[in-house]
């Protein structure tokens, strides 16, 4: 287990409108405001495409990520998640999960890790950024997963 407390700055209240690109558009608006490390403690809206991770193929080893992704359509999706700085690519990464319900499907769900999404008609998420520690997600382990670690200016 890693932990350390967190000092909190800005704190935001984002829409994005319809047909928006949903990580591209919060990925653009960190860039803008020089956000490296932040929180999003949750968003709604619709989507009008969502891709989640998951396959319908047999998982050949369930201890490794799955990496393949899903595709749905007409969504509601509720989620939150984490903003990390990716050293390697010099950008912000988000890491988003989030829970979908198919409208025409009576509102059957699904649930995962968000790969990507557009939105539909609007949808409404609240950035907090964190300014101590930068928060990084190097790969790591055997699987090369991208893990939270938190980096103190001072060497903490």
């Amino acid at each position: 287990m890693r932990s350390t407390q967190l000092t909190t700055g800005r704190t935001f209240g984002i829409a994005l409108d319809d047909g928006e690109d949903f990580l591209e558009q919060l990925i653009a608006f960190c860039t803008e405001h020089g956000i490296r490390s932040g929180y999003l403690p949750m968003f709604l809206g619709g989507f009008r495409t969502v891709r989640l991770v998951g396959t319908c193929e047999r998982i050949v080893d369930p201890n490794a990520p799955v990496w393949t992704g899903a595709d749905y359509q007409t969504v509601e999706a509720l989620g939150s998640g984490t903003i990390a700085w990716d050293e390697e690519a010099g950008v912000v990464a988000p890491h988003i999960h989030v829970s979908v319900g198919l409208k025409g499907q009576a509102a059957d769900g699904r649930t995962s890790h968000l790969l990507a999404a557009e939105v539909q008609f609007i949808h409404e998420l609240f950035l907090v950024e964190v300014v101590e520690p930068t928060m990084t997600r190097p790969k790591l382990g055997i699987h090369g997963v991208p893990t939270l670690q938190f980096e103190r200016a001072t060497g903490e």
